[in-house]
């Protein structure tokens, strides 16, 4: 009798688990072996079929039979896996489980089969043990995944796996939510004349001075003057003001007066929700009028942007693409724009992730449009559209204000390079080509007045360009490109000649005159940076939520203090005004008084 023919099966299946061993072992994780991470799997798959159909020796009834069974449990735990299992974690973990769990047993049993000496020949030299068994193990390897679920991916790419029965954070906020008072509700358009209401009387309270408008604060570049924090955390520890559960969102703070704005998901709704800066208590909250809610398998669900404050006026943009303007006061929604419709796409891989740009009259915000609906441009009284630009059709980026030279800007980051629009007619002044299909998410910033980085993740790296100078193929002169900072979502700051920021998930220096690296040392994961130029001191908050105070040295990495302020996956912006820190993730929010050794002007 024959036996099944397995050295195709041991050439696939060294394959496969090599191809999901060596990224886990790759500190620098590029594009492509991310990318190899998830395709390997599926070719490997196809490559097993194809042996155990065309060249395994099994019997037609085995293999027809036998392989139905598999490729229906296969079917059968996408069905019934857990929602967050049927994306990336279906190449990376249910597909490699079951086909090699289908191909070990069918090379185990048949390599013990022609061995074993005391074996009845029948079962020795027969394919029906071996392959009636790799079809009921391979089977279960695909079901057994049913029991588990994804809650995302760190910023190594490694998926953060949990039992599907145990609740997640965000059932467990959705509980406590039943258990406590809520928050006033604010009116939508769609209310008339409806007014809201809120707590007390936020309603009637005037704003107060807005301490930090927008993404990364006033100048949208993390730089903090005038604080010094004491480095002695030892004798004089950061004290805990409050803390708070909160919903899924990668949104960071803004803050006018004693009041904090930020964004949400509860349940099937974008939430926009404003917090007493003193205790953490909600003031009000606004949700979308209809079920928004965006979910993919890097960052789960929840808005990724960050609200932006002007006045007497608060814009907010969520994932599905709902940009509105509301009272800051009351929460009442003054007007609301989709840019699904005004964009005429459907949301991004990564959402709508623009933080909403006030510069003139005008609310600017990228939606990635084609037909030049990339840019758009929103009169800030009515909502009626002012303009629109052509840009790349995808970026985690927000627009930013420059001024280079005499004139001020709207510079958009995208898949395409980097766009410069007039900022009152949103025509296009220049483009600096630089394509990258993967993600670009850090903002543009400006050096010298003249020089501008741009920053790529995985194995790309940073530019510096001079819209100065022109090369003599009449583009912008590329001063360097550096790899040696390798930003995925963490934007850096410059200070006193040098930059420091995220090489990939360790923190870094390089030389901004010529790109080249001062150090690269601490590991904080894929955590956020803020600048404090006068004490020349660097606050990093960690992806873990460890808050580090760092020495801001070209030389050497000096860190001078670290506390734990924060449980769960942090990749949102902090926040500092004065000695107090505001920082949040998808879980909790939390405000601190930091040591200081001179004040703010706040």
């Amino acid at each position: 009798m024959k036996t099944l023919r397995i050295w195709p099966a041991v050439v696939f299946l060294i394959f496969l688990v090599a191809l999901q061993v060596v990224p886990s072992l790759w500190r620098e994780l590029s594009f492509p072996m991310f990318i190899l991470t998830f395709t390997a799997p599926m070719v490997c798959a196809l490559g097993m079929a194809i042996w155990w159909l065309f060249a395994s020796r099994a019997t037609w009834t085995q293999r027809l039979l036998g392989g139905g069974i598999t490729f229906a449990a296969c079917i059968a735990s996408i069905l019934i896996a857990d929602p967050t299992m049927r994306s990336l974690a279906f190449p990376i973990f249910v597909l490699p489980t079951g086909v090699s769990s289908f191909a070990l047993t069918a090379i185990l049993l048949t390599w013990w089969g022609r061995r074993a000496p005391n074996l009845d020949s029948s079962l020795r030299s027969g394919t029906a043990i071996p392959a009636w068994s790799a079809v009921t193990i391979g089977s279960l390897g695909f079901l057994a995944w049913a029991a588990v679920r994804s809650d995302g991916i760190d910023g190594s790419f490694k998926t953060e796996l949990r039992w599907r029965w145990t609740p997640t954070a965000e059932a467990r906020y959705l509980e406590l939510l039943k258990t406590r008072p809520a928050a006033a509700k604010a009116s939508s358009p769609a209310d008339g004349d409806a007014t809201g209401e809120t707590i007390g009387d936020a309603a009637t309270d005037a704003l107060g001075e807005i301490l930090w408008p927008r993404f990364r604060g006033p100048n949208g570049d993390s730089v903090i003057r005038d604080v010094v924090l004491d480095s002695a955390w030892k004798e004089t520890p950061p004290r805990e003001l409050w803390r708070i559960p909160i919903g899924p969102g990668w949104s960071s703070f803004v803050v006018a007066g004693n009041r904090l704005f930020t964004q949400e998901q509860r349940e099937d709704h974008e939430v926009t929700l404003c917090l007493d800066a003193a205790s953490g208590a909600e003031l009000w909250t606004h949700g979308t009028q209809d079920a928004e809610r965006f979910w993919e398998p890097v960052a789960g669900t929840g808005p990724r942007a960050t609200p932006t404050l002007h006045e007497e006026m608060l814009f907010v943009l969520g994932a599905t693409g709902i940009l509105e303007r509301l009272d800051p006061r009351t929460g009442k929604s003054v007007w609301l724009r989709d840019l699904r419709k005004d964009a005429q796409r459907s949301p991004p891989t990564w959402g709508f992730s623009s933080s909403p740009l006030i510069i003139g009259s005008n609310v600017v915000v990228h939606a990635g449009g084609a037909d030049g609906k990339g840019i758009l441009a929103y009169d800030i009284d009515s909502g009626e559209l002012r303009w629109q630009a052509r840009a790349g059709d995808h970026s985690y980026s927000s627009p930013h204000r420059a001024r280079l030279g005499d004139q001020e800007f709207v510079l958009m980051l995208t898949n395409n390079g980097l766009t410069a629009v007039d900022p009152e007619s949103g025509e296009i002044a220049w483009e600096h080509s630089w394509e990258y299909q993967g993600y670009r998410v850090v903002q543009p910033l400006i050096v010298d007045g003249s020089s501008i980085l741009l920053g790529t993740g995985m194995d790309t790296g940073t530019m510096r360009i001079d819209v100065s100078r022109k090369d003599s193929e009449g583009n912008f002169y590329e001063c360097w490109l550096s790899p040696a900072m390798r930003p995925d979502f963490n934007d850096y700051v410059a200070h006193r000649g040098h930059l420091y920021g995220f090489d990939r998930n360790m923190f870094a220096s390089i030389d901004l005159e010529t790109g080249k690296r001062n150090w690269k040392g601490g590991r904080y994961g894929n955590g956020q940076a803020l600048l404090l130029s006068d004490a020349d001191q660097i606050l990093v908050l960690s992806e873990t939520g460890e808050l580090v105070l760092l020495e801001a040295n070209p030389k050497r990495l000096t860190e001078l203090a670290r506390q734990k302020i924060l449980s769960g996956k942090t990749w949102n912006h902090p926040v500092l005004i004065g000695d107090k820190l505001y920082a949040r993730n998808g879980e909790e929010a939390v405000a601190y008084a930091l040591p200081m050794t001179k004040r703010s002007a706040h």
